[in-house]
C-alpha cells in the first residue's frame, strides 16, 4: 500500500501526497534502452549476451519496428489473429504484441543454447493492511491487522497459491471506525487474531514448504514502497523484533509499470492500472487479500505484455532506496524467521 495506499492510508489523503513527494525526490527513470526502445532493458546485465549482440535481438527489434507502425485497428486484427487479448489501449496492445513475438524468438532461442526471459520462478505479492484514522497524524504509528500473500508461477504465468491472516495490533488494539469501514476488517477479527510475531512465523513457515529461495528463485513485489519501507517497518520496531532479511528487497509495481507503459506516477493507482490494462478491480477494495490478487492479475499482464519484472528497491540502514536496473538480478534469500531486537 504505498501512494495508492490509498489503500490504507492515504485512505488517509494527506499522507498519500507526502509520500508521492518522498516517491519523485528517490527515482528516476532509467535512461539506458534495450534493442526495443524500451527505457529498461529486457536482459539482466548478468545473463548472457546482455550487451544484445546475439542474432535474435536484431530479429526481436525487427518485429517492434513493424509493431510500432500499426494503427489501433490493426494491432487489434493482429492480437485476434493470434488469439491474444485485445483490450486496453494503443500501447498496451503493442506491448503485448511486441511480447507474443519477443517470448516466441527467445524461447527458440533458449532451446538452441541462446539468451533466455525470466527473472525469478515466483513472484509473491504482498499489499498489508494496517491500522489508520480518518485523520492520521504525522506521528501515527500503523500496525499491520492483514497479512495476504499471493503467490505466481512466472513460468505459467498463473496465481498458483495465496496466504492470508488477521494480525492482533498491540499499541492500537481497538480499531476506529474509519479502519473498519475502509478494510471490512472488524474488531472481532483481530481480537481474535495472533501478534504480528506469530503471524510472520507463519508466513515463513509458508514461504519454506514452496521451497522459495532454496529450489525456486523468487522476488516480493508490492504496490508501492510502502507495505515494505513503511508498515513492515514500523511493525518489527512495535514487535521488537529484526527486519526479515527476505523482505528488504522487492518489486514496486508501480515503478515497473510506469516505466514499462510510459506513463506518469499519477496513472499508477490500483484501480487506474487495471482499467488502463482493460480489466475491472475484482472483489472489495481495500481487502489485503483481494487487493493482492488484483495486483497479481496486473503483474501476470505485464509479464504477457513483455515487462521483465525485477527487483527495483530495498531497505538498507532502515532507510528506503532504489535498486538500479543495471544492479545484477538477485532473488530474494531463503526465508527465516528473524531475531528480537535489542
Amino acid at each position: 500500500m504505498e501512494e495508492h495506499k490509498e489503500n490504507i492510508h492515504t485512505k488517509a489523503l494527506n499522507v498519500q501526497k507526502m509520500s508521492n513527494a518522498k516517491e519523485d525526490e528517490k527515482e528516476k527513470p532509467s535512461s539506458r534502452k534495450g534493442p526495443d526502445g524500451e527505457s529498461d532493458p529486457p536482459v539482466s546485465p548478468s545473463q548472457p549476451n546482455s550487451d544484445f549482440s546475439h542474432p535474435v535481438y536484431k530479429e526481436i527489434a525487427l518485429a517492434n519496428g513493424h509493431i510500432n507502425r500499426m494503427s489501433k485497428r490493426e494491432l487489434q486484427v493482429k492480437l485476434s489473429e493470434l488469439k491474444l487479448d485485445t483490450r486496453g489501449v494503443k500501447d498496451v496492445m503493442k506491448k503485448r504484441l511486441k511480447s507474443h513475438y519477443r517470448k516466441q524468438k527467445l524461447m527458440q532461442s533458449a532451446a538452441e543454447g541462446g539468451p533466455t526471459d525470466t527473472y525469478y520462478d515466483y513472484i509473491c505479492v504482498v499489499d498489508f493492511e494496517a491500522t489508520c484514522e480518518e485523520d492520521n497524524p504525522s506521528d501515527f504509528l500503523h500496525e499491520i491487522i492483514e497479512f495476504p500473500l499471493v503467490l505466481i508461477n512466472t513460468h505459467t504465468l498463473q496465481i498458483v497459491d495465496t496466504f492470508q491472516s488477521y494480525v492482533k495490533p498491540e499499541l492500537n488494539p481497538k480499531l476506529s471506525d474509519f479502519c473498519v469501514t475502509l478494510t471490512g476488517i472488524t474488531q472481532e477479527m483481530v481480537d481474535e487474531a495472533d501478534p504480528f510475531p506469530q503471524v510472520l512465523q507463519r508466513v515463513v513457515k509458508w514461504l519454506q514448504e514452496r521451497d522459495l529461495g532454496t529450489k525456486h528463485k523468487y522476488a516480493i513485489l508490492t504496490d508501492g514502497s510502502w507495505d515494505m519501507s513503511k508498515f513492515l517497518n514500523i511493525q518489527c520496531r512495535v514487535s521488537r523484533i529484526r527486519y526479515p532479511q527476505f523482505a528488504k528487497k522487492w518489486i514496486n509495481i508501480r515503478k515497473s509499470y510506469g516505466n514499462f507503459y510510459k506513463l506518469p506516477r499519477s496513472q499508477t493507482k490500483l484501480s487506474t492500472m487495471l482499467e488502463k490494462l482493460g480489466m475491472k478491480y475484482e472483489g472489495r477494495p481495500h481487502c489485503g487479500l483481494d487487493d493482492s490478487r488484483n495486483i497479481a492479475r496486473i503483474a501476470v499482464r505485464m509479464l504477457q505484455d513483455g515487462c521483465q519484472l525485477r527487483v527495483n528497491e530495498r531497505m538498507h540502514a532502515g532507510q528506503l532506496l532504489a535498486v538500479p536496473s543495471s544492479a545484477p538480478v538477485e532473488g530474494a534469500p531463503p526465508p527465516h524467521t528473524p531475531g528480537s531486537r535489542n
